[in-house]
């Protein structure tokens, strides 16, 4: 169920999103659901990447097959889709016209791609000194590498990512291991979006926009936090420690009677009551164990002993008596068994909306939780150039005879 319509903190802000795949969808949708009008420009017969990145695809009430993908869907709602050709030159006047009469424009292009089409930060900001101009690239706008293109996977390499992720040297299935999600664009889509909003406070303030530069290399380096900082401060790389963390202990994975469980213990009183839940209350007084500096250096005791204990009884069983304890600690879900969790039921996470093709899209819901601006979901994903006639008619106030022409001439 869509939530109610209400009041919306972007209401007002036009968004010009020349970006595709992820990062760039991903900011754009996040301002699309705080209120933005968010106008994606595709190519005409193509689209996004995206939009061919299948199976699965989007299927009707009667179970046939649409030809929209499953991974658009998931970054491109609270979109406008037009289709503008920016290699035709009257393609390429469409898009000026709609950046001087937007506030944010978003861009994944190589460095420097968009300047023979006029549509580079220079020549814009001339146009629209308010313009807010963010640029998406593997490695940024400056530097050696700034020409190569980059992508999630080898960033998360060369970023250091994986080089903490996966079995610890000499198990089983070590090496290196990537996230199971493209997590690279998805945190720089949101440090883009962050971005984009301190531009707009700065031109509140002054009126004037600015050039946001987004690399994903610096994002995943920054998204390494205490990895990246305990580098920094000690001189000695990580290194994969498979479900282990490098600074607490208990917090991993265990197997148990029938499946896995997480614990999470983060201080020294949820360990002596974990101790006690298991029956082993005297390992919160042992020497060995009892704070968690002493816990890191005996790890290789203290798991092999919690391990033996946790293998007795099932995962419902220790989360129910753990979590009655204080004790975080949770199954290990398949998305299946997410979507039907009790509390992710609870928070509405799962919504639909009713999408052009005619079926029913099944979206996530935007995980912020404004109290008197809510996200509000205004459109379903798109088909491809379901909005370019509307868009350019309100926008740009072109008639039918000139929307006929454009498409004559293969311009959009």
């Amino acid at each position: 169920m869509i939530p109610p319509a209400s009041p919306s903190s972007l209401a007002g802000l036009r968004v010009l999103d020349l970006s595709r795949v992820l990062a760039g969808p991903w900011a754009g949708q996040m301002l699309g659901d705080l209120g933005a009008e968010v106008i994606k420009i595709e190519r005409p017969g193509a689209g996004d990447d995206t939009r061919g990145w299948g199976p699965p695809y989007l299927r009707d009430h009667d179970g046939v097959e649409t030809t929209e993908s499953a991974y658009f869907l998931c970054a491109n709602r609270n979109k406008k889709s037009v289709t503008v050709d920016m290699t035709h030159p009257e393609g390429r006047k469409l898009l000026v016209r709609l950046a001087q009469a937007s506030d944010i424009l978003i861009e994944n292009f190589k460095v420097g791609g968009l300047r023979k089409y006029g549509l580079d930060y220079d020549t814009l900001h001339a146009l629209n000194p308010r313009l807010i101009y963010c640029s998406i690239t593997g490695f940024g706008q400056t530097g050696p590498y700034a020409q190569r293109p980059g992508y999630d996977f080898l960033l998360q390499a060369m970023g250091g990512l994986m080089s903490v992720t996966g079995r610890e040297a000499g198990a089983d299935g070590a090496g290196p291991i990537k996230v199971g999600v493209a997590i690279t664009d998805i945190l720089t889509g949101l440090h883009a979006s962050v971005g984009i909003l301190a531009a707009l406070a700065h031109r509140h303030a002054t009126g004037q926009g600015q050039h946001v530069d987004l690399a994903l290399l610096d994002t995943q380096i920054a998204a390494l936090a205490n990895q990246s900082s305990n580098y920094l401060v000690t001189g000695k790389a990580p290194r994969a420690m498979g479900n282990s963390h490098p600074s607490i202990v208990p917090y991993r994975d265990f197997t148990t009677a029938d499946g896995a469980m997480i614990v999470a213990v983060g201080n020294d009183g949820q360990f002596a009551q974990m101790a006690a839940a298991l029956g082993r209350p005297d390992w919160a007084s042992d020497n060995r164990f009892a704070t968690n500096r002493a816990r890191v250096e005996n790890r290789s005791v203290l798991e092999p002993l919690l391990q033996d204990a946790i293998a007795t009884q099932t995962t419902a069983h220790w989360v129910s008596r753990l979590e009655a304890a204080g004790v975080p600690c949770g199954p290990v879900n398949d998305l299946a068994q997410v979507f039907a969790d009790p509390q992710v039921v609870a928070r509405g996470v799962r919504f639909e909306m009713d999408h052009a093709s005619g079926a029913s899209a099944p979206l996530v819901q935007n995980p912020i939780r404004l109290s008197e601006t809510p996200v509000a979901y205004r459109h379903a994903p798109p088909l491809l150039g379901q909005d370019t006639d509307a868009v350019l008619a309100d926008v740009l106030g072109l008639g039918e005879v000139e929307l006929d022409e454009l498409r004559r001439l293969g311009a959009i």
